[in-house]
């Protein structure tokens, strides 16, 4: 039988927005537990009690986050599901979690095991939700036998990615209905 009182369920996620926002303020290399400890109003070992190290606090912040805001959109149409989809990671990636996300992009070329566990779970998990989108379609007829699917997953991020990171232009509906009606979808139908 576990000792002690359970744990506040409502604390990791204090502890979670912490880290986000140390992450967005100073950078994963310049992220302390002391720093999150102190932004969450928390002890280190509370913290230490829920993750081992900084690593995994930052990636289980970033999952929790992108599992609650960016929908498995289901339609019923190719670009229903891919405009639900990008608009949603597009609202995620503009929003306070931007800031954490370009710090965290940012540092995965410097950062191995970072952008290890980056890949094999947030990233993963949104490229998943994608392909979903777009077995779906292929099982409804909407794409050509020969549709580059694995090219549309990686366009559709990198698109978003690249005005958040690069350019600055805004990352709304505008350019999503542009960026599925104009690219994603004729690649995907063969209309290209």
């Amino acid at each position: 039988m576990p000792r002690g009182r359970p744990r506040d369920a409502s604390r990791d996620e204090a502890l979670r927005a912490a880290a986000l926002s140390v992450l967005a303020d100073v950078g994963y290399r310049a992220l302390t537990m002391d720093a999150v400890a102190a932004t969450a109003r928390a002890g280190k070992a509370t913290i230490y009690r829920r993750w081992d190290s900084k690593l995994d606090l930052v990636i289980d912040s970033c999952n929790q986050l992108v599992s609650r805001s960016i929908p498995a959109p289901n339609t019923g149409s190719l670009a229903g599901d891919l405009r639900e989809f990008l608009l949603a990671f597009a609202t995620f990636l503009s929003g306070p979690a931007g800031k954490a996300a370009q710090a965290l992009v940012g540092e995965l070329p410097h950062e191995q095991e970072l952008a290890d566990a980056f890949r094999k779970s947030f990233l993963r998990s949104q490229r998943d939700v994608l392909r979903g989108v777009l077995e779906r379609a292929a099982a409804r007829g909407e794409l050509t036998e020969d549709a580059p699917q694995a090219m549309v997953v990686e366009l559709a991020g990198a698109a978003l990615t690249y005005r958040l990171m690069l350019t600055g232009d805004p990352l709304d509906a505008e350019f999503v209905d542009t960026l599925v009606d104009r690219i994603l979808v004729p690649l995907l139908v063969g209309a290209v």
